[in-house]
């Protein structure tokens, strides 16, 4: 529920095509935003690097019975009485699907947020693309963009999102195939059973997964008093509360108990959570989305509790 004073559309035809026009001129500043807070995460981070076959040195280590003798690095061995082998980095190129939700209830913005929740997602999904990119990885966005190699792949993905028909908060996915790993940048206000069962297929299929939950302010704090009407921006129904400080408490619970469940189903599914607040810079929440995809987990930023 969102308080009262924002707007809903009276049909979804003129909604969908509203928010289309808003998503429009919004991207071009979400893009330029993008860039600046990746070029700040990015310094000093190397990519996401693993042994494997490739040109780039990765490390030394102590040859073992099956290993080709050719690899051995005679010059590393003569230096004491053990025998190295000089591994490289994997350099095959890694799919990393992109999704910011769409749904209505992303457009809110309080008084105490920087920016509306939909606005902080898509930067957050653009500077995440920006990041990926230059390591060379393949960046798609499900339904809206097919994977592609390229410098320019998060201003690519800002055009393609510029003419795409996104509703709903949960993606398409029936374009991705086989192993690769997917960000779902959302408010993830739904019912966290209903969201999870919404999640599982992806996680049989293989894919591994980091959901970014992105709130406002106003939705952990809950800082209202007095009578105060609210509205669902997706369905317009109002809710009346005559003493709204007298709800903070029991809501509070729910909110972070269904942000706990959320928390848990991803663990049990081997997929990582990231609780962000629009009050907050976005870099925090980049930070912690890139050491993820580096396979870093211990440096990553985990948010709002």
């Amino acid at each position: 529920m969102a308080p009262i004073g924002h707007k809903v559309s009276p049909t979804p035809s003129a909604a969908a095509l509203s928010r289309a026009r808003e998503r429009a001129r919004l991207l071009p500043d979400c893009l330029v935003e993008a860039r600046r807070i990746a070029n700040t995460v990015i310094s000093g981070w190397h990519g996401r690097k693993k042994r494997g076959i490739g040109e780039n040195f990765w490390q030394f280590r102590p040859f073992v019975e099956g290993d080709s003798i050719t690899r051995i690095d005679w010059r590393r061995s003569a230096r004491d009485d053990h025998t190295y082998i000089r591994d490289r980095e994997w350099e095959a190129a890694h799919t990393i699907w992109l999704w910011a939700s769409m749904s209505p209830s992303m457009m809110f913005h309080s008084k105490l947020g920087m920016v509306s929740k939909e606005s902080r997602a898509l930067v957050l999904m653009l500077a995440t693309a920006e990041i990926v990119a230059r390591s060379g990885e393949r960046i798609g966005c499900p339904g809206v963009m097919e994977p592609i190699t390229a410098r320019n792949a998060a201003e690519r993905l800002a055009h393609a999102l510029i003419h795409a028909d996104l509703e709903g908060s949960m993606p398409d996915t029936g374009m991705i195939r086989g192993a690769s790993e997917i960000v779902l940048f959302g408010d993830f206000l739904d019912p966290p059973d209903k969201t999870l069962q919404q999640l599982q297929p992806l996680s049989q299929r293989g894919l591994r997964g980091h959901i970014v939950e992105v709130s406002d302010p106003v939705e952990e704090d809950f800082p209202y008093s007095g009578r105060v009407e609210f509205t669902d921006p997706a369905t317009g129904e109002k809710f009346l509360s005559g003493r709204s400080e007298g709800l903070r408490e029991e809501y509070r619970q729910l909110y972070f108990a269904r942000r706990e469940a959320l928390r848990d189903g991803c663990r049990h599914m081997g997929w990582n959570y990231i609780a962000h607040n629009t009050s907050r810079p976005a870099s925090e929440a980049l930070v912690a989305v890139h050491m993820y995809l580096s396979g870093q987990p211990g440096r990553a930023i985990g948010g709002a509790p």
